[in-house]
């Protein structure tokens, strides 16, 4: 199969050329910029030098569509599904990795990203590409949303326990802490390396936009719609990598080898969860793994998901996404 990647320059592009080196069915045949001034992919990204071949370039959407069978759209929030809307109807399959297609409608997405939806009325129809979760309806899809990483991160950890009655729904708190690859490329204040280095830094408490994501994910996991989260995403100083530390009260007196017990039967035929007993960064970078793990202490349940933010956070979910859209083996490209 014939790949687009749009908006190229970025850590999730980047990652996305990575992995479809190794994928034995589908290769990167499109690399767009709004901004090409005559540069090829491994100008803009050196690691990919002599191994990915193609210039970038500003093709329209019938051109993308008259070249690729799928997409990945790497474009910012409200840009992307301009171009989405226009490409799915052109025939192409897309995964878009921008919010764009996350949340279930219109009035939320305006009030979290501050601009009207350019494809509203597409809002709580599109497939949510968490492969654990929706397989189904993320399989033969023509457009699938692909997850944020602090949500992946932090369903995976909680959906089996709310699912099984292990934990309320209510006073759920997520501490999450990702590499500062999260922030994505282009700099900024708190990005650069003297502000970032050698610090621990919340950010956007009670207002990052993560935060109705996981709360309408955690509720179509669960089939209860009063899910509410307090969400408070940190900054740390390595490169990637997220853990998402969730604490929730306990419902009943079930011990931490039951709660782990939850976990393993959830997951004990998914090809990318692993259930270990303290999940770290350190073992999941650089895959498409997302290690949970769980303990309760006294009342409360501490449920922990790692992943690695730039992979089973963002590109890595994009091909397995892609291969169940294409009818593949879930794991082409991810498990070598």
């Amino acid at each position: 199969m014939s790949v687009a990647i749009l908006g190229a320059s970025g850590y999730t592009a980047r990652e996305l050329f990575r992995l479809l080196l190794a994928h034995p069915r589908a290769d990167a045949v499109l690399a767009t910029s709004r901004s090409p001034d005559g540069q090829s992919v491994g100008d803009v990204h050196p690691s990919l030098r002599g191994r990915v071949d193609l210039a970038l370039s500003n093709p329209t959407p019938e051109e993308i569509a008259g070249a690729a069978d799928v997409a990945f759209c790497c474009l910012p929030h409200a840009a992307s599904a301009a171009v989405v809307r226009k490409l799915v109807d052109l025939g192409v399959k897309v995964v878009d990795l921008s919010a764009d297609y996350r949340l279930g409608d219109a009035a939320t997405y305006q009030r979290w990203y501050g601009v009207a939806h350019p494809d509203a009325q597409a809002l709580g129809g599109v497939p949510y590409g968490l492969p654990e979760l929706f397989r189904e309806q993320i399989r033969g899809a023509t457009l699938v949303a692909n997850p944020g990483c602090y949500p992946t991160a932090t369903v995976l950890a909680l959906a089996p326990l709310l699912r099984a009655g292990l934990i309320e729904r209510e006073g759920l708190v997520i501490d999450a802490k990702s590499g500062v690859s999260g922030a994505g490329r282009t700099p900024s204040e708190a990005t650069h390396f003297v502000e970032a280095n050698e610090s621990v830094t919340p950010y956007k408490i009670g207002s990052h936009r993560h935060t109705p994501e996981i709360e309408r994910v955690l509720g179509m996991a669960t089939g209860a719609s009063d899910i509410r989260v307090v969400f408070t995403p940190h900054l740390v100083p390595m490169s990637r990598g997220l853990c998402a530390t969730c604490y929730a009260r306990a419902a009943g007196d079930a011990d931490t080898q039951a709660l782990a017990d939850a976990l393993h039967a959830a997951y004990q035929n998914e090809p990318f969860v692993r259930v270990i007993g303290t999940p770290r960064t350190a073992d999941v970078v650089n895959t498409n793994f997302c290690d949970v793990g769980v303990h309760r202490v006294g009342d409360t349940v501490v449920a922990i998901g790692a992943i690695d933010n730039l992979v089973k956070g963002a590109s890595g979910a994009a091909i397995q996404n892609m291969n169940l859209m294409l009818g593949f083996d879930e794991t082409l490209g991810l498990i070598t």
